[in-house]
């Protein structure tokens, strides 16, 4: 099984698309929209932790264990400020979810049909999309 992004966008835009991609990324990575999107992050990542077990990373060596609330906002924003990757291990699924503060995206690893199902519902309940990334 490949990997999903939990995205603004509903779907891959195509290469060599002659619409207007990179105006778009730029205006979304700039605040106040990265503010909106990392927010929009935060609380799927805090609604996630309702159902699973979490560990957060902002260096790929020092773990969180279920942070709360405010501190996984914190550690988001710290991310997209400071363009840090963002790690989140699902303990018990063992996907894993990334992001990187310089991306309008989050990447999930290793989805299990049941835990995928449930962040599509929480990636639309915040105005978010979910769509698996083309084999390369």
């Amino acid at each position: 099984m490949g990997y999903w992004i939990i995205d603004i966008l509903p779907e891959q835009v195509p290469a060599g698309d002659a619409g207007q991609y990179f105006r778009m990324e730029k205006f979304f990575l700039e605040p106040p929209q990265m503010e909106v999107i990392a927010g929009k992050f935060s609380r799927l990542l805090i609604k996630l932790n309702c159902y699973e077990d979490i560990l957060v990373s902002l260096d790929g060596e020092t773990w969180s264990s279920n942070p709360s609330p405010e501190d996984l906002s914190l550690c988001m924003e710290t991310a997209w400020q400071e363009r840090k990757q963002l790690s989140v291990r699902l303990v018990h699924s063992d996907g894993l979810i990334t992001f990187s503060g310089d991306d309008h995206y989050m990447t999930f690893y290793r989805p299990e049909a049941g835990i995928l199902s449930l962040i599509r519902q929480l990636a639309t309940s915040e105005g978010l999309f979910v769509w698996e990334a083309p084999a390369r």
